[in-house]
């Protein structure tokens, strides 16, 4: 399996959340892993960043925020050049597709969890 860097957008520290566990199952399944969140704390060993931080080689970002929230990163992303944006379920941005598909962005409607434990990530 690849390691795919992962940027982490919408990262929390509480175990009930769907970012929280999809850290956990990345770091599991062997994927470097950022995460920038709305409060800084560490979850499986990774330090959830409060600011926008240089992105280098990012593989895949996966968007835990919604799309009201998400407009603040768009051009970080852009900038970012993933090879692919992850839309988790209520993250959904049709605007934001559009954006990602004229800077040759794959958007991906998908839930990273079951991405993970299916192996498609």
């Amino acid at each position: 399996m690849r390691n795919k860097k992962t940027l982490v957008l919408g990262a929390s520290t509480k175990p009930d959340r769907y970012a929280f566990k999809a850290i956990n199952m990345l770091v599991g399944k062997g994927h470097s892993v950022l995460a920038i969140g709305q409060n800084s704390g560490e979850v499986a060993g990774i330090k959830i960043q409060t600011k926008a931080i240089p992105l280098k080689n990012i593989d895949t970002i996966t968007l835990y925020l919604n799309p009201a929230r998400q407009r603040d990163y768009y051009n970080y992303i852009i900038e970012a050049k993933p090879k692919r944006v992850i839309f988790n379920p209520g993250t959904e941005n049709p605007e934001f597709y559009q954006l990602l598909e004229l800077n040759d962005i794959k958007s991906e409607i998908a839930c990273t969890l079951v991405l993970l434990s299916t192996n498609q990530y």
